[in-house]
Parts: C-alpha cells; structure tokens; sequence
C-alpha cells in the first residue's frame, strides 16, 4: 500500500518531465530527459558580466489528486477493497549563483506533502494501531555544480521521507560529463536508502498481557516483542520495534544528440534490497485456511534498461517514446513501452496525449488468496507481485506564454495532466494533477 501512496507526487513530477515508467518498480527516474525545444548545445557566449549573487531561479509548485479501487488487498491476503485517496502537494524550489571559479552552483530544496485514505488499513490491528488515513512528508535537497567551459557537473543529494507506519532516509552523488563536441553526455547516479518498518502485526497475531502501569495497555507480538499499543506511565514507555530495509542504486545514462531534431538516450539501474523486505501487516492464507504474514527473502537485486528515443517532428510535434526491460532475482520479468506526442496548438499552448503498456510476469513467491502450502518457505500475496498487464493513458496541457500566464510576468507555465490506469488484476485508478511554474 506504501507504493501506491509513493506514486501520486512523483506521477506529477514524472509527467511534468514526460518520463512515464511503471510506477511501483521504475529505478529508472533519477534523471530528467533532455528537451527537444532547446537546439544543439554550443559553448556559452563570451560575457563581459557574470551575475554571483545568490537568486531564485524557479519555483514549481504541485498538487495531485489519486483514487484508486480494486479487490486484491495485501493487508487481507489478497481479497479484500484496495480502495484508496491521496492529496499531495509540494514545491521546489531552485536557488543560483556563481561562485569566484565561474563555476554555476544549483541548488535544490524540496517539500512534498501527502494525506491519504485506505478502506484496508483498517484491519491491521484492533489494538489501536489500526488506521484509515495517514500523512507523509518527504523533504529533499540537492547541490550540483558545474563548469560553464565543459558542460560536466557534480552535485549531492539528501532526502527524508516519514509516516506512521515507516521511514526513510536517503542520499545520492551524481556527475556527468559530456563528450568534447557537447552533442553527447554520460552521467551517473549513486544512491542509498536506510529505511525502517515499523512491526504493526494484524490483531490476530497480537496476545493482550497484563498491563504494568494504570492507563497503559502492553501487547506482546507474534516474534515475542512487548510493544505499547496506547497510554502508559512514563516508568516503562517500549517503543514499536523497527526492522531496517536497505536499498542501493547504481544509475547509468548516456544521451546522445544525433541531429537538431533526433535525442538518444540509453539508461541502466543496478539495485540491490537487504533487510526486511516483507510488510508485516500483509497476510497470507494458506490451503487449511490458516493465516500468517507476509514472508519475503532478505536480498533482492533488480536490473532495468531502458532507452528513450524523442523526435522533433516538423515545427508543431514532438515525438516522445520510451521501452524499458526489467528482471530481478524473485523470477519476476516486465516490458514497458510508452509513447506521448506533444502537439503545439500555438507557440504558448500545447496538448500531449500519452500511453504506456506495461506486462509483468509473477514473482516466484506469489499466490492468491488461500493458494500458498503451509511448507513454501516464502509467501505473499501481495498483487504487486502477480502476473498482470496494465494500461495507463491520459493527456496534459501545459501554458507558457511570454508574458507570462494570466498576465502574471513571474507565473511563466501552468500544466495540467490527467492519467487513467488500468491492470487486468480489476484495479483502476485516477491521478489529476497541477503544476505552476515560477521564474
């Protein structure tokens, strides 16, 4: 279900820089594709003045609306509602200046915002851990420099992510470096992400004690800790228990611009999980019809490659496509192909209609509901895992006029995209988003 909840903000962004990749397993978004609307790079001109004071140089402000429906809930072992809301919202912000080297210092500050609703979460626990909605907020920040004479950058990044039932914390160092003719560029990207899982067990897995102090209600688990489930003296206050979930990218890209209107660009990931890789609240059912929860190896290493291919055809049309091949070492194998064609009605105001198949065969530890053996030593199901195919189509509209839009000089782009989804499992879903941008 976190998955889901990750997907509404960065869906927005993702439109925003017409890069759509399967949502719930794409490592493939870690940089932005190159636009069409500029001409081939050259040196910058020769200026008798560089600006080094500190500035603003864009704003962008987000907000998304996400509902979902579907029958294949995790947290009821594959049967169940999968019926949930999100409302996110976040701004970026760019700050510029130039330093004594004439090198160009970037740096990037992020909020996102989330507050969503889910039918199924209730049935986590009746112990009061059990929830219908939730917040998350995921600051971020990022310094790259570059050098104006070579093109080539190199910049760290930090970022944080936090709710109830989770939490994540993050960096990055990336650099590229761009070929002697300034046509070419190859970057990469390394990442690494320490998060914690809170342990909330389903009620059934959760034996009441005796409690130790008036107002304080202790609980012990399945896997023998004590956990404080409300109140409580401030004499023996135990903490929910955490497990650690590691996760470290490796990202490759190259671009190549082939002509004025034809950009290449190639993508590689390397992505290894340790850890605790299941979700202590999913149930499983096995053939007796007993349940137990989630059970998922400690390690997992996933490879995606991609290549995206944009074309600039005629004055009024831009080609936009995308394929992706994704394989781990779970068994589970996926292909995604999209295509988005931006169309200026006018100079200012353009239409781009998109769609995007995506196939995915089953991880090897996945049955539905009440089809796992009591002796498989690994068990979900999870419908994230399943075999299924899925259709996500929709179309944005994005403003820009030189005066800026609405008369509002500052106000310089105003874009809003629409996505429907669809996967042959029975689930749907609906994402609208906003993006105002500020110069």
């Amino acid at each position: 279900m976190k998955k889901v909840y990750l997907s509404v903000f960065g869906f927005a962004l993702i439109c925003r820089f017409g890069a759509h990749a399967q949502t719930k397993q794409d490592t493939t978004k870690n940089k932005k594709p190159f636009s069409l609307y500029q001409p081939v790079v050259t040196d910058p001109p020769a200026t008798d003045y560089n600006p080094r004071a500190l500035r603003i140089d864009e704003i962008n402000l987000v907000s998304s609306y996400y509902g979902q429906n579907g029958n294949h809930s995790a947290i009821t072992g594959g049967i169940g509602t999968e019926k949930v809301t999100d409302i996110s919202n976040g701004l970026d912000m760019k700050l510029v200046w130039v330093g004594d080297n004439e090198n160009k210092n970037t740096i990037s500050l992020g909020i996102g915002y989330d507050h969503h609703t889910s039918a199924s979460s209730a049935f986590v626990t009746t112990t009061g851990l059990g929830k219908q909605g939730g917040t998350r907020i995921y600051p971020s920040f990022d310094w790259t420099v570059e050098n104006p004479k070579t093109g080539n950058t190199f910049g760290l990044g930090a970022y944080y992510s936090g709710e109830y039932n989770y939490k994540s914390l993050g960096g990055d160092l990336h650099f590229s470096q761009k070929t002697a003719d300034k046509n070419g560029e190859f970057s990469v990207k390394l990442q690494a992400y320490m998060d914690h899982v809170t342990m909330i067990y389903p009620s059934e897995f959760i034996t009441q004690i005796t409690p130790v102090s008036t107002g304080a209600t202790y609980v012990t688990t399945a896997s023998g800790n004590v956990v404080l489930s409300n109140g409580g003296s401030s004499e023996s206050k135990p903490s929910l228990p955490t497990k650690p979930r590691n996760t470290y990218t490796a990202s490759f890209g190259y671009s190549q611009i082939i002509n004025s209107r034809f950009q290449v660009m190639f993508l590689a990931d390397v992505v290894a999980q340790n850890g605790y890789l299941s979700l202590p609240f999913h149930r499983v059912y096995f053939t007796n019809q007993k349940d137990t929860i989630e059970k998922l190896p400690s390690s997992r290493f996933k490879l995606p490659l991609g290549i995206r291919a944009n074309y600039f055809l005629g004055d009024n049309i831009i080609l936009r496509s995308y394929y992706r091949y994704y394989a781990d070492n779970w068994g589970s194998h996926a292909n995604t192909a999209n295509l988005e064609v931006t169309y200026k009605l006018t100079p200012f105001f353009s239409i781009s209609p998109f769609y995007r198949f995506y196939s995915q065969s089953a991880a090897k530890y996945f049955a539905p509901y009440a089809e796992h053996s009591a002796n498989d030593e690994y068990y979900t199901s999870n419908y994230e895992y399943a075999k299924f195919n899925s259709q996500f189509f929709g179309a944005g509209f994005r403003l820009a006029p030189p005066k800026g839009v609405f008369g509002w000089q500052n106000l310089h782009e105003l874009e809003i995209r629409y996505g429907h989804y669809t996967q042959t499992t029975g689930l749907s879903s609906d994402v609208i988003s906003l993006n105002l941008g500020f110069k």
